[in-house]
């Protein structure tokens, strides 16, 4: 019997057939995570093929199995190699995607100084000694973390076959296990129990007392409780339990327990409101889809378009209760962690005991229980960012994105660099499940395809104030009357809130150099006299752009990304958001010795520190990258803004995030320009989605709402569409503006890019690659644009250079060699080219 693994081996590719010994053939199956030798290494994989003739005629046997049920299902593995295929990665990359963190191990080399009086030969070489004389035996993994950017291997390999230094393999066991906890309960009846508390050890020691008071809290609960506890508690030893057990007063247990990181989370339950007569067309199309792919029929992706607030969720929710009802699962995608928690409320809300969370500030063991209860069935709704999509439910039967026009759906930092939405489709597929990804934003590509008949396009052109009986109670506590016409049935309508549009020239010839326009300071102000509340908008952190010198021109830039330095003030650092670099502030320039050294431009920080200096009673609350590291942030700062403790929630793009707030009367868009003018081709498609998603924060509640955007170029025309609502008008003027230049959705893209410390190494190599694509191109009857080698708009990040080249046509991955130099990466249908 034999097993083809895919190893996790870096840079090892490809898989490797073994056999499997006598005591393993009644248990191995696809999708099993595995202990195998490999050369003089041991290492893990996992078995994706069972050939009947090995493609080596001498193999080695397979070691042990890791876990006793396979890691993957079968349609995982299906979904892996389409991964492998489509986004030109490893197998075992695309595979590690669907293992959760901590169970899969990758194997490690030990390096041990035999020689400590040798010196090195080159300036890496002299580096490793140094740094094992220093620290003594260490991992591959610790010395290239000591020595970052270094290519420290060929030089590791020559003292190796020098003798100077000794190499063993090593593989680590998972990181990840099962909780087991050990309990105490009553052995006998109660009233026995009460009898027999005098005779636990010398009357009145220390020790009786104790055993007394474990013994009483065991008889007064009346079920086990966690010997930890009893320990915290009461301040018990082990010694007091093995006592109170020899005399058969309780009994000692071991258990497995689940982390659930739901565990304590408030939420009501709620039973589904009455549907508009939009919902209930929409709604018609949806049950009968989910009833199709149930059945067996092949069914299209369904393109949810609704404006915002236009109840888009309730859909969903309908969805997944008819999946469940027909006995299968459903994963929910969240664009952002920030949006998770009150997402999971909703599903909690309908589906208590039913749904299971994912994301990455989870610990390894709460990922790793709830992603075994998904694969035991003992949950039916998954709720997460992009990584949930890989829930290993048995049965599957919906995948639902929600904001799926967000750009963090692309993985862009690692291999596979895939994109949600096309990976959703495309394992809906595989799974016979029907697939629904909502929006009121689609993309140019999205909603192009949905024309092209591609996916079933449905619409939610308006937006629902909310239901009867919600808005009386929202009425009642903010004591106003609620004068807003029915819709059909138990909902009610409202438009979508006005923007006015400031331009910002006009404020400067007035002589208004504040960063708030007038208009935009007294709303401000109008709103916060009225008890209200307000977003102002601001993607980007920090309190200033960059640092200058107003003598001769000096900019703070980060030694390893060449990129200006951020200065955030809470911090008193300069701070690169690409690689983590921090420095104080210099008060004279480096370069000249001027003291004019000034801040230039805003942030989030500048703006909290503005409005409190201008609204000084104002109470406010900020929402970026900076102040969610902490697990629980999110929900913690959004509870807090939407239980009144602050009037003004400043932030970035996580605040256009599906967020519904009904006392926010004020959204105002600091900088509507931020990312307009970037050299990419869907910087315009960016700022329309991003404006227009953070105006539909405004007005959803009885209050009503508007929306001031400052720009300094009011003319343009995705700022113009963002400002009337109007998606048709942008999809329209950007459609012919694409197809004008080849862009998506006419063609598509491919974007090579290199990463070297030397610049020359990388123009070097990206013109080694350009004439090996010109000659394949040259030999195909496509047309694909080659474009580049360049260097990246971003040229160098963590010190390292970068060039890219593009490859443009209807299908420019198929001239994508199989083989690529190490430094090289891969991103097919990027969502940027910077």
């Amino acid at each position: 019997m034999y097993v083809e693994v895919a190893v996790n081996l870096p840079p090892v590719q490809g898989t490797f057939d073994y056999h499997v010994p006598t005591h393993l053939r009644d248990r191995i199956s696809l999708g099993h995570l595995v202990t195998a030798p490999f050369g003089n290494r041991r290492i893990q994989g996992v078995v994706v093929g069972m050939p009947k003739i090995p493609a080596v005629p001498d193999t080695r046997p397979i070691d042990e199995l890791i876990d006793p049920d396979p890691v993957l299902t079968t349609t995982q593995l299906d979904l892996a190699k389409w991964l492998a295929g489509v986004y030109h990665a490893p197998l075992i990359d695309c595979i590690t995607l669907m293992i959760p963190p901590g169970l899969s191990q990758q194997a490690d080399s030990h390096y041990h100084l035999l020689d400590s009086e040798t010196a090195g030969e080159t300036p890496t070489q002299t580096k490793i000694l140094a740094l094992l004389k220093r620290r003594g035996d260490l991992r591959g993994r610790q010395i290239a973390y000591a020595l970052p950017r270094l290519r420290w291997r060929p030089a590791a390999e020559a003292l190796l076959r020098k003798g100077i230094l000794k190499r063993h393999s090593v593989l680590d066991p998972p990181h990840v296990r099962p909780r087991r906890v050990r309990s105490a309960r009553l052995a006998l009846p109660p009233d026995t129990a009460i009898a027999n508390l005098d005779d636990i050890g010398i009357k009145g020691g220390q020790a009786a007392k104790r055993r007394r008071r474990i013994l009483k809290a065991l008889i007064e609960e009346g079920e086990p409780l966690e010997v930890s506890w009893l320990y915290a508690e009461y301040g018990g030893k082990r010694a007091d339990l093995v006592v109170l057990e020899e005399r058969g007063l309780i009994s000692l247990s071991e258990a497995e327990v689940w982390r659930d990181p739901l565990e304590g989370l408030d939420f009501v339950a709620s039973d589904p409101p009455k549907l508009t007569q939009d919902q209930l067309q929409a709604w018609k199309d949806v049950g009968q889809t989910i009833l199709k792919s149930t059945g067996g029929e092949r069914t299209r992706p369904i393109l949810l378009h609704g404006v915002t607030g236009s109840g888009k969720t309730e859909l969903y929710l309908r969805a997944v209760a008819e999946t469940l009802a027909q006995g299968r699962s459903a994963i929910v995608l969240v664009p952002e962690i920030a949006l998770t928690p009150q997402t999971v409320r909703r599903f909690l809300s309908r589906f208590p005991g039913r749904v299971g969370l994912s994301h990455s500030q989870l610990s390894q063991g709460e990922r790793f229980d709830t992603w075994r209860r998904c694969r035991a069935g003992l949950l039916d709704v998954m709720v997460g960012p992009r990584s949930a999509l890989f829930t290993p439910f048995p049965n599957i039967g919906l995948i639902v994105l929600d904001e799926s026009h967000d750009d963090s759906y692309k993985e862009q930092e690692r291999t596979p660099r895939y994109h949600t939405l096309r990976t959703a489709v495309a394992y809906a597929e595989i799974l016979g499940a029907a697939c629904i990804f909502g929006t009121a934003t689609p993309s140019v590509v999205t909603r192009y395809r949905a024309e092209q008949g591609k996916y079933r396009l449905l619409k939610l052109p308006q937006r629902i104030l909310g239901h009867r009986e919600r808005l009386a109670q929202q009425a009642e506590r903010l004591g106003i009357k609620d004068r807003y016409q029915d819709a059909t049935g138990d909902a009610r309508y409202i438009d979508l809130p006005p923007v006015r549009v400031v331009d910002m020239r006009q404020e400067l010839k007035s002589g208004n150099r504040s960063i708030f326009s007038r208009a935009l300071q007294k709303s401000l102000d109008e709103i916060l006299h009225a008890g209200h509340q307000a977003i102002l908008f601001l993607n980007r952190r920090g309190s200033s752009t960059y640092i200058f010198c107003r003598d001769c021109g000096w900019v703070a830039r980060c030694p390893r990304c060449d990129s200006p330095l951020t200065h955030h003030t809470n911090s008193s650092r300069l701070t690169c958001h690409h690689c983590g670099y921090a420095v104080k502030p210099k008060k004279l320039c480096p370069a000249c010795g001027g003291s004019r050294v000034r801040e230039f431009g805003a942030g989030t920080e500048r703006v909290q520190h503005e409005v409190e200096r201008i609204f000084p009673q104002a109470r406010t609350i900020r929402w970026d990258w900076d102040s969610t590291r902490s697990r629980g942030s999110h929900d913690v700062i959004l509870a807090h803004f939407a239980a009144h403790r602050a009037d003004v929630l400043i932030g970035t793009q996580m605040l256009a995030k599906g967020l519904d707030l009904p006392l926010v009367t004020l959204v105002g868009v600091v900088s509507a320009d931020t990312s307009l003018y970037l050299p990419d081709f869907r910087s315009a498609e960016r700022t329309f989605q991003v404006l227009t998603q953070v105006a539909g924060r405004a007005g959803r509640g009885l209050l009503g709402g508007r929306v001031i955007l400052q720009t300094y170029q009011p003319d343009h025309y995705a700022i113009r569409a963002a400002s009337k609502h109007d998606h048709d008008a942008f999809y329209q003027h950007e459609l012919r503006h694409r197809e004008e230049l080849r862009y998506p959705p006419f063609t598509r893209l491919v974007s090579l890019v290199y990463r070297h410390t030397s610049d020359t190494r990388a123009q070097e190599e990206a013109a080694r690659l350009h004439g090996t694509l010109k000659v394949k191109i040259q030999s195909t009857d496509q047309k694909i644009d080659l474009i580049g080698p360049a260097p990246c708009f971003f040229k160098r990040i963590r010190g390292q250079h970068r060039w890219q080249i593009i490859l443009r046509g209807s299908d420019p991955a198929s001239v994508i060699p199989d083989e690529f130099s190490k430094g090289w990466s891969i991103n097919v249908d990027p969502i940027n080219l910077l």
